[in-house]
């Protein structure tokens, strides 16, 4: 199925619905995330260390090409304006001739440039919805991004859990829908 997903399309709208939400995050950087022992900052500030990697790695940077360089706060004064810049550099290479038609170096091997940009889609889509449940907003994630991240994570949801990435699977009912068998998965109390 990874094959017939519009990969780019698909991270596009997931890394768009996630600086949306940061757009409403306002005084509330330091209120606590779904996510033990991070903050709205830290959840952030991950996102941002994501997008600034993509550019590189799609450019064929390896992991020690980039180093410890993009370690630590890279949120900056103005958070908003650093997610929106860093987007839209991620945005620019996932989208880039070629990019999701070649091969990546990760911290695990190396790996096509499509399995990547589905593994950033899928960040963003659940650390969206982590973010509204900071806010306390309850969210509705893209339904179609939902149907493709679920059926792709089929292949690599024992891999993350085993690198420690994701948390437990949490049980749901059998008739939950498409977004709550997602969050579920990724170990999260939908």
């Amino acid at each position: 199925m990874l094959a017939t997903v519009d990969v780019r399309g698909l991270y596009a709208r997931c890394s768009a619905g996630f600086v949306e939400r940061v757009g409403e995050v306002g005084d509330r950087w330091a209120d606590p995330t779904p996510l033990p022992g991070w903050d709205v900052r830290a959840l952030v500030n991950h996102l941002v260390n994501e997008e600034r990697w993509t550019p590189l790695l799609f450019g064929g940077a390896t992991i020690d090409d980039v180093g410890d360089r993009l370690d630590g706060d890279l949120l900056g004064a103005d958070p908003p304006a650093t997610v929106g810049e860093a987007a839209a550099a991620a945005l620019v290479a996932v989208r880039a001739e070629g990019a999701v038609e070649g091969t990546v170096h990760l911290s695990f091997g190396a790996h096509p440039g499509r399995e990547y940009a589905m593994q950033l889609a899928a960040d963003h889509l659940v650390h969206t919805w982590d973010l509204a449940r900071a806010l306390g907003a309850e969210v509705t994630l893209d339904e179609d991004a939902v149907a493709a991240v679920l059926h792709w994570f089929d292949g690599p949801e024992a891999l993350y859990r085993e690198a420690g990435v994701i948390g437990p699977r949490i049980d749901v009912a059998a008739d939950a829908g498409p977004q709550a068998q997602l969050l579920g998965r990724f170990g999260r109390q939908p």
